[in-house]
């Protein structure tokens, strides 16, 4: 896909970070954006700003965790545009420790929003875009967390683990089946999102109970040290450029962070050679 002016984009979780880049960006380019997020009121400044861009744009109140909405999302969009071109499964959120001390509801919610909205974005938008038969580009939202084992928090991990994966089917899916959609997988390391302050969002009956929650020093070392590095890496704007640089490329995978690329490669030769899993904080010192 290299033409992009008068085509239409969806992204979820595009009121801020990554995702509000990504609209901004598809604006610049002439598109005609949707913009899909459940916070209202940060949803309807991404509206009201990227229209005063002078974008067509479409805001839509989505809860990606729940097929109706986006299947609500999938139907306002054909109404008002009739077309989808770009799909950016973006939003994502996370919370937990590790695998045995993460709560029931933490697995639930990051499940829910990583990876369920992933796929309830594939399920509902790629047959419609299949079926339009003409270029098309899916871009699905992972992390540098998703090749390799660095994430404080288990849940997060594993769902960006799945997303790379599941990306890497579709990959092979639609090359198979000589579509005309490609499809790209998003892994970029630290940029300067909310994401360490999802909790805004987290639905009340996914909520924990505080009161029962064992917080070690550990824990609340690693939250600061992970929102320390956040709140210091990469703009959002200048990941969303890369992600524009791929689909003109046609290139699958989009590594943001070229500093992680060792530590990736030290996984996959300890995975190739039958070794036991590295440890990231010897080789980074952390």
């Amino acid at each position: 896909m290299k033409e992009f002016k008068g085509k239409v984009a969806v992204i979820t979780g595009a009121a801020s970070g990554i995702g509000r880049a990504l609209a901004d960006r598809c604006a610049r380019e002439g598109m005609r954006v949707v913009l899909a997020d459940i916070e209202a009121p940060a949803l309807a400044r991404a509206e009201a700003e990227v229209k005063g861009s002078g974008a067509d744009v479409l805001a839509v109140l989505t809860d990606v965790s729940q097929a109706g909405d986006v299947e609500a999302l999938a139907r306002k969009t054909l109404d008002a545009y009739g077309a989808v071109h770009l799909l950016c499964n973006n939003a994502g959120v996370g919370a937990g420790s590790t695998a045995w001390e993460t709560t029931i509801k933490d697995w639930q919610w990051v499940l829910g929003v990583n990876l369920w909205g992933t796929l309830h974005g594939l399920h509902v938008f790629l047959p419609i875009m299949l079926a339009q038969d003409a270029e098309g580009h899916i871009v699905n939202t992972a992390s540098v967390a998703g090749l390799i084992s660095y994430s404080p928090d288990a849940p997060y991990h594993l769902t960006k683990h799945a997303i790379v994966a599941l990306s890497e089917k579709l990959y092979y899916d639609l090359a198979w089946r000589g579509a005309r959609v490609q499809v790209s997988v998003l892994c970029p390391a630290m940029v300067n999102t909310r994401i360490m302050d999802g909790e805004r969002n987290r639905p009340p009956e996914l909520q924990n109970d505080r009161s029962t929650l064992a917080v070690t020093p550990d824990m609340v070392a690693a939250f600061e040290a992970q929102r320390q590095a956040i709140e210091a890496g990469m703009s959002p704007d200048k990941v969303a450029d890369c992600v524009f640089q791929a689909i003109v490329d046609g290139r699958f995978y989009i590594l943001t962070h070229p500093e992680f690329t060792p530590l990736i490669e030290a996984r996959m030769a300890a995975l190739v050679h039958g070794q036991n899993p590295v440890d990231l904080r010897a080789l980074t010192g952390g």
